[in-house]
């Protein structure tokens, strides 16, 4: 894969986190940045998955990990239904 040079900025906290998933030193940003996009799935046994759908999977990961979700019964009681 032919790689092009880029810089991005990253809060200190985020350079560090990013700095504790490499696996040794001479790691690149950019692998472990792809190693982190290939948890998301990308398919089932139905087919592949879009771009827009695995963005939204994601998204719910994070949804689900910061707490900022409820269950079926309680969006049903805040529903009134």
């Amino acid at each position: 894969m032919k790689t092009a040079t880029t810089t991005i900025q990253v809060p200190k906290q985020l350079k560090e986190k990013l700095d504790s998933l490499k696996q040794h030193p001479r790691e690149t940003y950019g692998e472990v940045i792809e190693m982190l996009f290939n948890l998301v799935p990308t398919g089932d046994e139905e087919g592949e998955y879009t771009d827009e759908f695995r963005l939204a999977w994601l998204r719910g990961e994070l949804d689900l990990l910061a707490g900022r979700t409820v269950s079926m019964a309680e969006a049903k009681k805040r529903l009134g239904l």
